[in-house]
């Protein structure tokens, strides 16, 4: 029965289209109960209910024709809803992922607003703190300005290690490089205060805050420590006034005595010099206490200068107390193992020598000059004649103030001996006896040529004037002699040089050429010397 159901159902109606309505399943299972008589009066119904619901459809259609309008309108406008959604709805997809990058974003700077509001409310915790932190440069200058060094260097630390333990933060990298700035400050506040008036232990404590803040090796801190104390003591000396060189010299080796060893005794007691050897850059190694010596022998050298300045040397007016001072003065520097007193020495010896040959030159332009204006004829002998002998073989002869060129020349020559009899140096022995020789050549050329001018005019007893005037010439040529001697004592001499006394004549040490010197007017000496001359005013 039920294959029989199947296959009517089959031949009237599609298996997809019976099996997907139940209705239709039911409609024939009913059909199969029917009989044929009921079942021939069937269709009739079926087309009935058909023309029924086709009436009420066309009354509902009529009824309801607005609505079906409505409808309509409204299906029209939900498509085209739908369309615009559908349309949205791309663009939504299309826009989701920058949408999502969006709300990422959105999500990190929330989380980084609430990180810096946390921080902010716990560096408004911490205010306190913080404000510390903030403040230790400002501390730190006013260390520096105030002169608490320690406390300064103690800052410049903790903010040192505060640097390399949080130096990624801005405001600490901030402060450091604010401390750099101040460490720059300080260390040349330190090295500025060298060049001030300090004692010993002001010393020890600033060359003790430089060596701490490990910014120079020992041989440069000696060397910034010695420049810096020597632009202190060249300031002393630039206050000296150089009008009078006497008081200058005197001066100036009173502070360099006083202040110099100062120097010396701080730089010993800070630095130790027991063969300490600091590597260099270069492939030579640098010897700390040459660094000292050097220094010395630069200030020794800068006070030897003094002597070469010819504007200091012209206004000493004794010469041989400053000779006295100043060799004391370098003997007292053998306590450091700097007794310059020979380059001393040499320094003295040419200065006399020049101070010598300058006043000899004055002689002999003197000379000359008086030789000019010289008038024989106003030469008178007196009646009485006598051979000129004097009580002390160191008095000038006194036959030569009647004449005289020879008298203001030899007063001339003496004060030249005058002025180095205090601080003869035997080592100028020699110097002195070449000048007055050559000195003595001039006069007799001078004397020579006046001869040669004036003799056409002289009359006899004029050419008896002017042999007495060349036999005075004589006599004093003998007189220099003497002075030279009595200047040069013969046995100093000697012994200086290691030659006995008779030896000096032989070998012309301390002797001039009388023979030389006469040699231009050895004709007209007199064979004595024998009245006393004077010279009237001209």
């Amino acid at each position: 029965m039920a294959n029989e159901e199947e296959n009517i159902l089959n031949v009237l109606l599609s298996p997809e289209t019976y099996l997907e309505n139940p209705k239709t399943i039911d409609y024939v299972t009913q059909l199969n109960q029917f009989c044929l008589e009921k079942l021939t009066t069937e269709p009739e119904k079926l087309q009935e209910e058909k023309n029924e619901l086709l009436n009420r459809t066309q009354e509902l259609a009529f009824s309801n024709y607005k609505t079906f309008i409505q409808r309509a309108e409204c299906l029209n406008q939900i498509y085209l809803k739908f369309k615009s959604v559908q349309e949205n709805l791309s663009k939504i997809s299309e826009e989701l992922p920058q949408f999502n990058e969006g709300c990422q974003n959105l999500r990190n700077v929330a989380s980084r607003i609430d990180i810096h509001r946390k921080l902010n409310h716990l560096v408004s915790f911490k205010s306190s703190e913080l404000l510390k932190v903030l403040e230790l440069p400002q501390l730190m200058e006013k260390s520096i300005r105030n002169g608490y060094f320690e406390e300064a260097l103690e800052l410049a630390s903790y903010i040192k290690w505060l640097g390399k333990k949080h130096g990624h933060i801005p405001l600490v990298e901030s402060i450091v490089s604010d401390s750099e700035t101040l460490w720059q400050v300080m260390l040349n506040t330190l090295i500025a205060q060298l060049r001030t008036d300090l004692q010993l232990p002001k010393c020890l404590e600033i060359v003790g805050l430089i060596r701490r803040m490990e910014v120079f090796s020992d041989a440069e801190l000696r060397l910034i420590f010695l420049q810096g104390r020597d632009t202190w003591f060249q300031n002393l000396l630039s206050s000296i006034s150089v009008n009078d060189g006497n008081q200058y010299i005197f001066k100036m080796i009173e502070l360099t005595r006083v202040h110099l060893f100062n120097i010396i005794t701080q730089y010993r007691a800070i630095f130790s010099d027991e063969g300490n050897v600091v590597p260099s850059t270069h492939a030579s190694n640098v010897n700390e206490t040459d660094i000292f010596y050097s220094w010395l022998n630069q200030k020794i050298s800068k006070f030897l200068a003094v002597f070469d300045n010819p504007e200091v040397m012209k206004s000493i007016s004794s010469l041989d107390s400053v000779i006295g001072q100043s060799m004391y003065f370098a003997h007292s520097f053998s306590r450091v193992g700097v007794d310059f007193r020979g380059l001393l020495a040499a320094k003295f010896i040419k200065i006399i020598e020049q101070n010598f040959e300058h006043a000899v030159w004055k002689a002999n332009k003197k000379f000359k000059q008086d030789m000019d204006k010289f008038v024989i004829s106003k030469v008178s002998i007196e009646d009485k004649i006598k051979t000129m002998m004097d009580t002390k073989p160191e008095q000038p002869p006194m036959s030569l103030i009647e004449f005289n060129p020879l008298a203001a020349y030899l007063n001339g020559i003496l004060s030249a001996f005058n002025e180095i009899r205090s601080c003869a140096a035997l080592a100028t022995v020699d110097f002195v006896a070449n000048q007055i020789q050559e000195s003595l050549k001039f006069c007799a050329k001078v004397i020579l040529t006046f001869h040669k001018i004036e003799q056409q005019t002289f009359e006899k007893m004029e050419k008896e004037k002017f042999k007495r005037f060349c036999g005075g010439f004589q006599i004093l040529v003998a007189y220099l002699q003497k002075c030279i001697h009595l200047v040069f004592p013969l046995q100093e001499v000697a012994s200086h040089i290691g030659i006995p006394v008779h030896q000096l004549q032989k070998e012309g040490i301390t002797y001039i050429n009388e023979t030389a010197i006469l040699e231009p007017i050895n004709y007209l000496l007199p064979v004595e010397i024998m009245s006393d001359i004077n010279v009237e005013p001209v």
